[in-house]
């Protein structure tokens, strides 16, 4: 018997919020380069990543 829904959706939650702060922590140091791979990183794990992106001051980094 598997994992109920709930507890899959908690850890894959956990799992993300973990990967944003690494990445967030990233931040100061990154070259224009690196804040583009960010950006994309973020497209890729998250929906709200449009909003993220705003918020960590990565749109001028992007596209």
């Amino acid at each position: 018997m598997g994992a109920s829904q709930r507890k899959r959706d908690l850890r894959q939650r956990r799992s993300r919020q973990e990967k944003l702060t690494k990445l967030k922590a990233k931040l100061p140091k990154a070259t224009q380069s690196e804040k583009t791979e960010i950006a994309r990183k973020l497209r890729n794990l998250t929906p709200g990543a449009e909003e993220l992106i705003d918020r960590w001051k990565l749109v001028e980094s992007d596209r």
